[in-house]
């Protein structure tokens, strides 16, 4: 699994947060965990499979943002049953 981190300009309410959600779901139907804030300019998701950053730029630039930068980091899962 991987947790993608991507920095994404343009998002001033609760509406944009959920139309780059709606972005990455539509792109990885599988993603978990799609959170986007406004205040941070910062969308996350975890996905068990390979992500093209490409793609992931011009799903969330499609829907009319601008993503600035993109790191894609294995995930760790934390807590009680986490490793």
């Amino acid at each position: 699994m991987q947790q993608v981190k991507v920095s994404v300009e343009g998002m001033s309410c609760g509406m944009c947060e959920a139309h780059v959600n709606d972005s990455v779901r539509r792109l990885y139907p599988g993603a978990k965990n799609i959170r986007s804030s406004r205040k941070k300019k910062l969308t996350t998701f975890i996905f068990d499979g390979p992500v093209d950053e490409s793609e992931v730029r011009t799903a969330i630039e499609g829907a009319g943002y601008i993503v600035t930068g993109m790191s894609i980091e294995p995930y760790v899962k934390h807590g009680l049953f986490g490793k």
